[in-house]
């Protein structure tokens, strides 16, 4: 991969942010999942609220219709505050308000309900979401661990289609499934397990539809990460590499998604939690690269050195 330019600082003071959406007028939209809200920062730095979140804000999406698709976990973390950091801490019973997917009005902040169950599970911790070119969407199901009872979700990889009227479960079992994104031909969806550190990816038969795996598939693992690395939120370059945000060794890991090999670019964030990819410089090469850096409440820029891939309803 060619070499990386230097990372700056958009904003500081962020309550936990993730799943920013880089927008044509050079403003990010981004979560802060301990705000909770969504917030706008503008190319100076300054912020506005574009909505108050009740529960936890995780993935965000720009829809079809120009209004945001929000993965709220329920609030289902407890924020720890330890070194000048911010942290996902245990299960939060109490404040748990059940996962959901909610459409919200972008210009006047309403926040609607869209889906809390599929086939009468209920919805746990969604966390990532991307939209297809056909107006329907993927997204992730985190799902929870709790300690005190000693239990541990299995979940799975979703697709739904925009207008509430259709949700269907396409990957199951899945442990801990956090980002989420696409092939530029659409033709295959990827998703990273946090816990396992592995990048996944299956084939599409057509929108929102997973072809069946053959049995101990080993091609269905694109790519493991060695040691204790974690996986977070993540976005397709251009170039179709899988940019996987990374916890603990903070930073990005761009995995090819021809050998499944590897290249880290370090934020110095433990908790570098996502990716999306701009068109600041309106070249339409979209590498102008935006990454939330959670831990530190910050939102970093940098030029990539690929090009992006511009998201779908942008």
């Amino acid at each position: 991969m060619p070499a990386m330019s230097e990372m700056t600082t958009i904003t500081t003071g962020l309550r936990f942010p993730e799943g920013p959406i880089a927008m044509p007028d050079g403003s990010v939209i981004l979560v802060e999942m301990f705000g909770p809200r969504i917030t706008r920062v503008l190319p100076d730095g300054s912020k506005e609220t574009v909505a108050e979140i009740v529960g936890g804000p995780n993935g965000l999406a720009m829809g079809p219709d120009g209004h945001l698709y929000l993965c709220n976990n329920g609030g289902c973390f407890t924020p720890i505050e330890m070194g000048g950091m911010l942290f996902p801490g245990p299960f939060n019973a109490e404040g748990y308000i059940g996962g959901r997917i909610q459409k919200v009005d972008i210009a006047t902040g309403e926040v609607t309900d869209l889906y809390t169950e599929c086939d009468g599970r209920p919805l746990r911790a969604p966390n990532d979401i991307v939209f297809d070119g056909a107006g329907g969407f993927w997204f992730t199901d985190h799902g929870i661990r709790d300690h005190n009872a000693r239990t541990s979700d299995l979940t799975g990889i979703y697709y739904a289609k925009a207008d509430g009227s259709f949700i269907s479960e396409q990957v199951f079992p899945v442990e801990g499934p956090n980002g989420i994104g696409l092939s530029p031909d659409g033709n295959t969806v990827y998703w990273a397990e946090t816990h396992s550190g592995r990048v996944m990816r299956r084939s599409l038969s057509a929108p929102g539809v997973v072809v069946p795996p053959m049995p101990m598939d080993t091609s269905a693992c694109l790519a493991g990460l060695p040691g204790m690395q974690l996986l977070d939120s993540l976005a397709v370059d251009g170039e179709g590499n899988v940019c996987v945000a990374t916890l603990v060794n903070g930073g990005i890991t761009v995995v090819n998604p021809r050998d499944g090999s590897t290249t880290h670019v370090p934020t110095g964030d433990m908790l570098t939690t996502n990716i999306c990819f701009g068109d600041r410089d309106g070249s339409g090469q979209y590498r102008d690269a935006y990454i939330t850096c959670s831990a530190t409440g910050t939102l970093v820029h940098t030029r990539w050195p690929n090009n992006g891939l511009r998201l779908h309803h942008l």
